[in-house]
């Protein structure tokens, strides 16, 4: 197992479905950069209860950071171009909201 870190734009709004079991977990795509600037889609998804309620109260094209197990993919457009890909179970979610708040909690200053 690979664990990453993530950072980018929100394509779209978090989505949350319920599995077997009636758990719950949230599907996100985030667009990143690659190395060679190319964009990279990374697809979400977030069982833990505060991942999942993080990506739910941000918007499409919202900044975020996502950290948990990550797995390298890759897939085939319609011309038959081989792209990479990556599938992220999120275990820890960080965006500019979050950490207004925890420094209005502990009283430290906020960011403009």
């Amino acid at each position: 197992m690979i664990e990453g870190l993530v950072t980018g734009t929100l394509i779209g709004r978090a989505e949350e479905r319920q599995g077997k079991h009636d758990s719950a977990f949230v599907l996100v795509k985030v667009k990143t950069q690659s190395g060679e600037g190319e964009s990279l889609i990374v697809n979400v998804i977030a069982f833990a209860a505060e991942a999942r309620f993080a990506l739910l109260a941000l918007d499409e094209g919202d900044t975020v950071a996502v950290s948990g197990a990550l797995t390298p993919k890759v897939w085939t457009d319609k011309q038959g171009n081989t792209r990479p890909a990556l599938d992220l179970v999120a275990s820890q979610v960080l965006s500019i909201y979050h950490v207004n708040r925890k420094r209005a909690v502990t009283g430290g200053n906020s960011l403009p």
